[in-house]
């Protein structure tokens, strides 16, 4: 098979030479060499932060929440169950109350340690049917999951937060008591034989949880149904329904079918509403660097540019001479067009052999850094994550690379078009 003639005097003309041209040149390709990497590990970093939180998230929450519209708490919730558990999308429904609490420290020796205090939020769940909504008790990493009897369970952040183990004791100050001390401190401004003292429930921990989420490991609670429903005085009603389902990403099909059964008395809210605020937030984020990183590409092919103008301006004699001996003005503009498509694919292949490197040890050097700085570079308080996420998605990398593609060929078409207009006799008259 031949190869066009245009290629082949591309090549040659691409070969390297100590001139500005190829200086310029080396620098174009090196401009789209970074710019596909460092487009490459954005995208790939970005996609699997949406990706391990959505897991996350789901790991954690229901696919579907029920809520009362009209009060603070839903009474006749076992009926509600039976007419959810009738969709055949529905997998498990469980009962839960959340709310905030105060809970502190009671150390072992008082006279040598201060108490510590935190204000998580408490969720009172069914520990049986708890196991099927979340993943909370396969995640225990110390302990076991046993709620019964004023257990607790909490997450690895808080445990070391406030330095307590398993078998360690905690005062929970629920909003009952809290409405409690209130009252005693206005009935001792009328006299001190009005005085009472108010306790806190004393709860132990049952078990240490990891769910790979810093914000659920360090501001969440479970606690036994019973005991919440104590805490906020609740009798037999809950806060709201849990709901997994077989595909969580039916959750927007199910919703209205659920909301018809119910009723106007309640509403349905989905995991992805729920989170809506960091889910479209990462998505736009997302679009935002894929823009704002491809002026590298744009500044790397405009370079390409700069360098083919003055390939024509140095080469017009030559030019005219291609034109004379009969190449056409189509022959002379694929010339240009070639040219910066080489430089393209050379910074493309690079830049995906850099950019798929960095990806696959990116955790490496984040370790690398963090022992030889010191510095916390990747913080699981901020981020969420102990480790940077990534995945690696083949449409992304083909919009990568085909956008970059395109662009370096676009900046070849003002030179080329440059070169078609000049007239062979003026161009073999060039000094």
């Amino acid at each position: 098979m031949a190869v066009p003639v245009e290629l082949l005097l591309a090549l040659r003309y691409l070969r390297p030479k100590r001139t500005y041209v190829s200086a310029v040149t080396a620098i174009s390709i090196l401009g789209v060499t970074i710019g596909v990497a460092v487009l490459i590990v954005v995208l790939s970093v970005m996609t699997g932060f949406d990706r391990q939180l959505r897991e996350k998230l789901l790991g954690f929450n229901a696919h579907l929440k029920v809520y009362p519209s009209g009060s603070a708490s839903i009474h006749n919730y076992s009926v509600l169950i039976d007419l959810i558990k009738q969709n055949p999308n529905v997998v498990a429904v469980a009962p839960f109350v959340m709310g905030q609490v105060l809970i502190e420290t009671q150390p072992a020796n008082p006279e040598t340690e201060q108490p510590r205090a935190a204000a998580p939020w408490i969720k009172g769940v069914d520990p049986y049917l708890e196991q099927q909504i979340s993943a909370v008790p396969k995640s225990v990493v110390s302990g076991k999951f046993d709620l019964a009897n004023r257990g607790v369970a909490i997450g690895t952040e808080l445990a070391r937060q406030l330095n307590i183990r398993v078998g360690d004791r905690l005062a929970v100050y629920s909003p009952r008591e809290l409405q409690k001390m209130r009252r005693t401190h206005e009935e001792a401004e009328k006299g001190p034989d009005q005085q009472t003292t108010i306790l806190p429930e004393d709860y132990e921990v049952r078990a240490i949880f990891d769910v790979g989420y810093y914000e659920y490991n360090a501001a969440v609670v479970l606690v036994s149904l019973e005991d919440a429903q104590d805490m906020y005085e609740l009798g037999d009603s809950v806060h709201g329904l849990m709901i997994t389902l077989h595909d969580p990403y039916m959750a927007g099909a199910v919703q209205p079918q659920l909301e018809a059964i119910l009723g106007a008395g309640y509403r349905v809210v989905t995991w992805t509403e729920e989170n809506s605020t960091i889910l479209n937030a990462l998505a736009v984020e997302k679009s935002m660097m894929f823009y704002l990183l491809f002026f590298i590409i744009v500044v790397a092919a405009m370079s390409i540019t700069s360098a083919l103008i003055t390939f024509v301006v140095q080469k017009t004699r030559e030019i005219g001479i291609l034109k004379a001996i009969g190449a056409t003005n189509t022959q002379v503009a694929l010339l240009f067009i070639a040219q910066s498509s080489i430089v393209g694919v050379i910074g493309v292949i690079a830049g995906l052999i850099i950019g798929l490197i960095a990806v696959e040890h990116r955790n490496d050097v984040l370790r690398f850094l963090r022992q030889t700085t010191g510095w916390e570079l990747f913080p699981a308080s901020v981020y969420g994550f102990f480790d940077i996420p990534a995945l690696i998605v083949p449409g992304d990398i083909c919009l990568i690379c085909g956008s970059v593609l395109l662009m370096c060929a676009v900046a070849g078409l003002l030179p080329a078009w440059h070169a078609m207009k000049l007239a062979p006799v003026q161009a073999l008259r060039h000094e």
